[in-house]
């Protein structure tokens, strides 16, 4: 029985030189990705894409609002309601923020629950995290609607620069849809971890393999993303 090779026994090829070694650096590196599925690399770079996509639309908002020569409107008065005779700013968008990032910790409970196989409390916690998503989207479009009715446009506004209405409704909307396709990913997962289409094999959308919870945590990814980009956008648009 011949002995086991030792790490000095191995021959290795020398690394080429210039560009095409480092390019075989690169292309040979799995280190990275070896234990990560494609689903899950795949979710990865769509949202480094979307980052860069929110990331020009703030930067956008912030070149608009610091070049324009009328004032930028009060945030604490635009987004102001009226609770018993008392103007309180900025309530309806703390409670927002609160929602939404209540849901992210649901959706972290839910993933911890799916890799231990407990599928009923994997669906309550989606169906939970998706109640606050849609939560949260109700409460924008109230939002928008209120700002609509008092005379807010794309192209204009009562309250100063002409460029505050469509910056709002461009970021607010685009990550408002982002919130929710995510609810209605939630709800379409939950249901399929509600029937145990994960334990049972059964054929389907994302349930092609038995046991295969990973899908959990990916929708968790992509909900996790856009809890943060409202963070951003809580700071710049409503705080700044």
């Amino acid at each position: 029985m011949s002995a086991p090779l030792k790490p000095s026994d191995v021959e290795t090829l020398p690394r080429p030189a210039g560009l095409t070694g480092l390019a075989a650096d690169w292309a040979s590196d799995q280190r990275a990705f070896k234990n990560v599925s494609w689903g899950k690399a795949m979710m990865w770079i769509f949202l480094l894409s979307d980052t860069f996509i929110f990331g020009c639309f703030l930067v956008a908002y912030m070149s608009a609002r610091m070049s324009t020569a009328v004032p930028w409107p009060n945030p604490s008065e635009v987004f102001a309601l009226e609770i018993g005779g008392v103007h309180v700013p900025l309530i309806l968008i703390a409670i927002m923020t609160f929602v939404l990032i209540s849901s992210s910790g649901t959706m972290a409970m839910a993933v911890n629950f799916g890799y231990r196989r407990d599928r009923r409390k994997t669906a309550a916690l989606m169906l939970l995290t998706a109640l606050f998503g849609a939560t949260f989207v109700g409460m924008q479009a109230f939002e928008w609607s209120k700002l609509i009715a008092e005379g807010v446009r794309p192209w204009g506004n009562p309250w100063g620069a002409p460029q505050f209405g469509s910056t709002f409704f461009m970021i607010t909307g685009f990550h408002g849809t982002h919130v929710s396709i995510g609810v209605i990913f939630l709800l379409i997962i939950a249901r399929k971890v509600w029937r145990g289409d994960f334990d049972t094999e059964r054929r389907g959308f994302f349930t092609s393999r038995k046991g295969h919870y990973e899908i959990v945590e990916i929708t968790g990814l992509y909900w996790h993303f856009v809890d943060l980009v409202w963070v951003f956008i809580f700071a710049f648009f409503y705080l700044w």
